[in-house]
C-alpha cells in the first residue's frame, strides 16, 4: 500500500526581463508501506539545453547527525552528486534543508538570484533526485520554457519513490 504526500517548495526569484517571477515545484513523496521507512533525500536543480547545472534548488537531508555526518549520504543522489554535489560545501546557504518526514510540508526561501537574473530566454529542465536508505532512488526531470508570461504549469511523474512533480512558474 503506498500513501502519498506532498511538498511544496515556493522559491521566489526574478526573471530575464527584469520582471518579477514566482516558481513552485511540488511534489508527491509516497510513504511506502515497509518495515524500515527512512525519510528521503531530496536534491533539486535547474539545468540548461547543455544539461549543466544553473542553479542549485534544494538539498534536502538529514541535518541533525553529529560532525555534519549526514552529508555521508549525499552521493546516493547520485546525478546531483556528479554534476554540481561533489563541488559544494554543504550546507548551502538558502538551498540546504532537513529532510521531513511524511505529510505536508512547504519551504520557501531564497534561491540565487544572480543566476536566475541571467539566465537567458530558453529550454530549461528542473531536476529532482530522491534517494532512500534502505530504499530505492529516483531522477524526475520537468522542462520548462524561460521566461512564462502570466502563469504555466509544467509537469512529470515518478514511479515508485516520487509521485507527480509540477513546476509552476508565475510571472
Amino acid at each position: 500500500m503506498k500513501l502519498r504526500y506532498s511538498i511544496a517548495l515556493a522559491l521566489p526569484l526574478a526573471g530575464a526581463q527584469a520582471m518579477a517571477a514566482d516558481l513552485a515545484l511540488k511534489l508527491e513523496i509516497p510513504q511506502l508501506n515497509v518495515a524500515e521507512y527512512h525519510k528521503p533525500y531530496i536534491a533539486a536543480w535547474l539545468e540548461n539545453g547543455d544539461q549543466k547545472v544553473v542553479t542549485n534548488l534544494a538539498v534536502l537531508y538529514d541535518m541533525k547527525k553529529r560532525d555534519n555526518a549526514g552529508t555521508k549520504w549525499l552521493k546516493d543522489m547520485r546525478q546531483w552528486w556528479r554534476k554540481s554535489g561533489r563541488d559544494v560545501a554543504m550546507p548551502l546557504d538558502g538551498v540546504s534543508g532537513a529532510t521531513r518526514a511524511p505529510g505536508d510540508h512547504t519551504l520557501t526561501f531564497p534561491v540565487a538570484k544572480d543566476a536566475l537574473n541571467k539566465l537567458p530566454a530558453g529550454q530549461y529542465t528542473v531536476v529532482v533526485e530522491v534517494a532512500r536508505e534502505a530504499g530505492g532512488r529516483e531522477l524526475v526531470k520537468v522542462p520548462v520554457t524561460w521566461p512564462v508570461k502570466g502563469t504555466q504549469e509544467f509537469s512529470a511523474k515518478g514511479k515508485e519513490e516520487l509521485g507527480n512533480v509540477v513546476v509552476t512558474v508565475k510571472s
